[in-house]
């Protein structure tokens, strides 16, 4: 993979490992994209030809939708991807690797219109190529990445041995991220170490104040519920 591999620090103080995408994979996720927007805008068009004037309102209202919603509504769902980087294996995250705010996902797809200046988004390929993080005008004004989603290895612990538990708290994204950002650094842990970080977050199992392995098998299996495993 000739991507950069970056890391980046939550607020919770655990590092991770983020690969931002380069523009092969993106230009791929971009077309797929521009294809299913195209195949809905030309079925709309046939369609509203027989609506007269109110087809051909409802047709540009869903022309605009598509062109600045799309993205938005995708980046904002739990995969943070749109279609086309979801096929690539891609998402949106902001720079410290948590989940894609509202507010970044608004404005990094606004800015659309300086990346493609002066023509064919030369700005955002110029950009993308020049940066080892790989992000565009967007990206940097919104603070976002997109990064390869990495998922974590099957032969871990906590994909086999580990029964999901729903968390004893609402969990926000951020803790949501830095449960999942737990999970994947259980390979490269002493048992030792795994029990001292999993206590810092024992509260999400109902264990807050404790510590030991029954704690730590409690926070991890949290970790799978937040995953989407249920067993």
């Amino acid at each position: 993979m000739l991507d950069t591999v970056i890391t980046a620090e939550t607020p919770e103080g655990m590092l991770l490992e983020l690969r931002p995408a380069g523009l092969s994979a993106r230009f791929h996720a971009f077309l797929i994209d521009w294809l299913i927007r195209m195949v809905v805008v030309y079925v709309l068009a046939m369609v509203s030809a027989f609506g007269g004037g109110v087809g051909t309102g409802l047709w540009l209202v869903v022309l605009f939708a598509l062109e600045w919603l799309y993205p938005i509504v995708f980046e904002l769902s739990p995969r943070g991807a749109t279609p086309g980087k979801r096929a690539l294996g891609l998402r949106v995250v902001m720079e410290n690797g948590l989940p894609v705010t509202p507010a970044a996902s608004v404005a990094r797809n606004i800015l659309r219109a300086a990346d493609f200046l002066p023509f064919a988004y030369g700005a955002a390929v110029l950009s993308i190529l020049f940066r080892a993080d790989a992000r565009r005008l967007g990206d940097l004004a919104a603070g976002t990445l997109v990064v390869h989603d990495v998922q974590v290895e099957s032969g871990s612990p906590l994909s086999e041995e580990v029964l999901p538990l729903a968390p004893a708290v609402p969990l926000s994204r951020r803790g949501q991220a830095a449960l999942v950002a737990l999970a994947a650094r259980v390979p490269t842990l002493t048992p030792e170490r795994l029990d001292e970080l999993t206590a810092l977050a024992a509260e999400v199992s109902g264990d807050a104040g404790q510590q030991g392995p029954e704690v730590t098998e409690r926070v991890l299996g949290v970790a799978q519920w937040v995953l989407g495993r249920r067993r």
